[in-house]
């Protein structure tokens, strides 16, 4: 009878600690997909606010209505200073 209940000892020892360790893993996986979903609402967030920064600087940038094929926005990478200059000079 005394080894039966040693066996039962091992028996719900090792189930307690079965559930405590299932608890935990179940724990760290939950607080890992919850970080996740975190991160990619974050990234979403981002993105919705630089398309809004976009189209608000689409939206309020002064329209070029000269038709002399000048680029006039300093910020663009095509941007010739030289010409703009020269059509700046022609208009005055």
């Amino acid at each position: 009878m005394a080894a039966s209940q040693g066996v039962n000892v091992l028996r719900y020892s090792a189930l307690v600690a079965g559930l405590v360790y299932g608890f935990y893993h179940q724990s760290s996986l939950s607080a890992t997909a919850r970080r996740a979903e975190a991160d990619r609402e974050y990234a979403r967030q981002e993105r919705l606010i630089e398309q809004a920064k976009a189209e608000w600087k689409k939206k309020t940038q002064p329209q070029d209505t000269n038709t002399s094929g000048v680029i006039t926005d300093p910020e663009n990478p095509k941007f010739d200073l030289e010409a703009f200059l020269k059509l700046k000079a022609g208009e005055v």
